[in-house]
């Protein structure tokens, strides 16, 4: 090679190096924060803590009370609040970025309060587009009553892979704090909860507490305060995901959602133990379009409830077992309007239960549930298969009342299994005064899981029709319509 292309060689060489040297930086995107100095002096190094059901500590050392109802929205001098309601500048935020939890403190041991590392990342994660605030894994934090609220950046992500544990029992809740909620997400809009861990309730002293049914001397039920956290709380939201974890636990609902709209729930696995009172899976409240699929629920109550307010909601391949079934209701309690349309149960399995699938109502109430699908659905040993109850309650001393909760277009097909004896299969109790109308019956094939068929569906004021023949047979169905089913301006539903 002659002089000339050496010198042209070199010259590229340089060139290729310096725009390099250059460019370093602006191919590295580093996001810092002002790192908290962990108490254990080493974030890195992972704390093989103790499981859920040992706490390590009765009496762990709380911050001072927070008060965490979001009834009353939280502002940026509420100390309960984790993230203010804040409009971010977008001048300093980031995107994709994660947020662990040890990097603003947490020791995760199982004993130590993290609660301000949570609130502390919350509120820089809240700020950024596409953010993940990391719980990770080999990790379990104890946090107290906490309000996680927006409005954030969109597509934030809090992403559970240790064990996220609440106090153990009533005895260990901060008295400042709502002893009706524990983790509370607030004015959020396409944010998602997911991960490979746990979240854990430690309801056991607050399902033993004697005023909870049956649980005072000689099973009874003593007078006393009785308030219990909801585990996980969902409150006027849209466009929320919760998938993968594994919710345990509870001292009261599981998981509910009120006020939100634009909700999925998919492959979740939920459980506590068959005796637990009111230990709800998952409860709806005045939330729109809601989807939950794919999921495992065993609890000491309703599987799925739904409650006032609720529309276009699509439940779909959920098992259930043992609970108290899947529930549109109560609705009506102290003559209030409840408003339910749209709800369609298909490709489920319900298994060791006090009921299948139900609608409760109080007398009294007044509002209409409309529109109610129940398809293909297994019963394996359901006391309760199908039932329609507009005399619930709570005590004897409830009383018939003139009005009630209208029901109308309400489908049971392809439903099939067996059913415990001591009831029968099928109970339709309508109001005396509010007749239930359009009521479809088509292969429902329910047998005795052991014992002799009880032959007995009860039918009392239901309209209806079976499109084929039923086992056991049901001939209590009225045909055609009631001449009137009251006050039409009780039961109208925007």
């Amino acid at each position: 090679m002659d002089s000339r292309k050496w010198i042209l060689f070199i010259g590229i060489i340089a060139i290729f190096l310096l725009q390099n040297s250059s460019d370093v930086e602006g191919r590295h995107h580093i996001h810092s924060h002002k790192k908290h100095k962990s108490n254990n002096g080493n974030a890195g190094s992972p704390v093989y803590a103790p499981s859920p059901g040992d706490p390590g500590s009765d009496n762990p050392d709380y911050p001072p009370p927070i008060s965490s109802d979001p009834s009353n929205p939280p502002y940026s001098d509420d100390p309960g609040n984790s993230g203010t309601p804040v409009s971010p500048d977008p001048g300093n935020s980031t995107t994709g970025c994660t947020f662990n939890v040890m990097d603003f403190g947490a020791v995760g041991d199982g004993s130590t309060d993290d609660t301000a590392a949570f609130r502390d990342a919350w509120k820089e994660a809240c700020q950024a587009e596409s953010s993940v605030l990391l719980v990770p894994e080999n990790y379990v934090f104890l946090i107290t009553s906490t309000i996680f609220s927006g409005p954030c950046k969109p597509g934030l992500v809090f992403q559970v892979d240790g064990v996220l544990m609440a106090p153990n029992g009533p005895d260990c809740w901060p008295k400042g704090d709502s002893p009706q909620q524990w983790l509370v997400f607030y004015r959020l809009n396409d944010m998602t909860l997911t991960g490979t861990g746990t979240i854990e309730g430690n309801g056991e002293k607050w399902w033993s507490l004697p005023c909870k049914p049956h649980m005072g001397p000689h099973g009874s039920t003593l007078p006393g305060p009785c308030d219990s956290p909801a585990l996980i709380r969902f409150f006027m939201s849209s466009n929320l995901m919760v998938t993968n974890l594994r919710i345990q636990n509870s001292p009261k609902f599981h998981v509910k959602f009120d006020g939100c709209e634009g909700v999925i729930i998919d492959r979740v696995s939920i459980s506590s133990p068959k005796l637990s009172p009111n230990t709800d899976g998952i409860h709806v409240e005045n939330t729109k379009s809601v989807g939950i699929y794919n999921s495992v629920i065993a609890n000491g109550d309703d599987c799925i409830s739904i409650g006032p307010g609720c529309s276009n909601v699509d439940i779909e391949s959920v098992t259930c077992g043992p609970s108290h079934g899947i529930s549109i209701g109560s609705l009506g309690v102290h003559n209030s309007r409840a408003c339910v349309s749209n709800i369609t149960v298909r490709n489920a399995i319900i298994k060791d239960s006090d009921n299948g699938v139900r609608i409760k109502t109080w007398q009294g109430g007044a509002g209409s549930v409309t529109g109610i699908y129940f398809e293909d659905i297994q019963m394996d040993n359901v006391r309760n298969c199908i039932i329609i109850d507009q005399y619930y309650c709570l005590s004897k001393a409830c009383r018939n009342q003139t009005s009630a909760v209208y029901l109308s277009d309400v489908s049971f097909r392809n439903i099939k299994g067996t059913y415990d004896v001591r009831n029968p299969p099928i109970h339709f109790a309508c109001s005396d005064t509010v007749a239930c109308t359009n009521i479809t019956m088509s292969e429902v094939e329910l047998l005795p899981f052991e014992g002799i068929l009880v032959d007995d569906p009860f039918c009392w004021n239901a309209y209806g029709i079976q499109e084929t023949l039923t086992i056991p047979p049901i001939d209590c169905l009225l045909d055609g319509m009631p001449e009137t089913v009251g006050e039409s301006n009780l039961y109208a539903c925007n």
